[in-house]
């Protein structure tokens, strides 16, 4: 609501399926609302249609990766010029065993291990470095962290397990291609992974080589779990 409005949070009663007994919660603001093909991505991690540096993507989607997880749902309801509201349904705890979480864009409750196999995530945003570390570790991974590249090739030299570098391109200092470079110079065989955002990349900035495997931001997490599959099964084959 960049011009102003008024935000309502309200609750109700409500159920959820099968009858189960729920309370929902309700956001709601006036602003200027989204259209159709917005909302049908507003749960994407990485998705925004704000400015660099004005958002990450991430807020909507962990908001549904909570609710998801709970036993819950969550639904945005919204149209241009007649705000917005998101709808969050959850279920009330009677002390009866957890709810097994399914929706859209989530994982299962049990993940295979990836033969504890690790990946090294570089990214230089916090927030993202994060959730990225934590999506991915759901996936079966073991994850080390590293906020720059300097950072990422001392995590090499000292962990002789990690399999996989996933790392942003576009980063202060040694840029994603760059440590990659360096990476596989001490590390030969290493699988790296890049991701890149909405137009960071200008038409001099940093590139990863022709043939690397790169995820565009906003990517799913059905594409990142493919991708590092792919990933773990060539390292694994070297």
């Amino acid at each position: 609501m960049t011009g102003g409005g008024r935000l309502t949070i309200e609750t109700a009663r409500d159920t959820l399926e099968g009858g189960r007994p729920a309370v929902a919660i309700t956001v709601r603001d006036t602003g200027t609302g989204m259209p159709p093909e917005v909302v049908a991505r507003a749960f994407e991690p990485f998705f925004t249609t704000k400015p660099q540096g004005r958002g990450t993507g991430l807020g909507l989607s962990q908001v549904y990766g909570f609710v998801t997880q709970s036993g819950g749902t969550v639904r945005i309801d919204s149209a241009p010029g007649l705000g917005t509201a998101v709808v969050l349904v959850l279920p009330v705890h009677d002390g009866a065993a957890p709810v097994e979480a399914t929706g859209r864009g989530r994982l299962p409750t049990q993940v295979p291990e990836r033969g504890r196999r690790t990946v090294l995530v570089v990214e230089d945003d916090a927030l993202v470095r994060s959730a990225s570390a934590e999506t991915i570790g759901e996936l079966g991974y073991r994850t080390l962290t590293a906020a720059d590249g300097q950072a990422a090739l001392a995590c090499l030299d000292n962990d002789r397990d990690v399999a996989v570098l996933f790392t942003d391109v576009v980063m202060p200092g040694l840029d994603g291609p760059s440590l990659a470079a360096e990476a596989r110079r001490r590390r030969p065989g290493l699988k790296v992974v890049f991701a890149t955002g909405h137009g960071r990349e200008g038409e001099d900035g940093p590139r990863p080589a022709p043939g690397e495997t790169v995820l565009r931001k906003p990517f799913t997490i059905e594409d990142l779990a493919a991708a590092l599959e792919a990933e773990n099964r060539a390292q694994a084959s070297v």
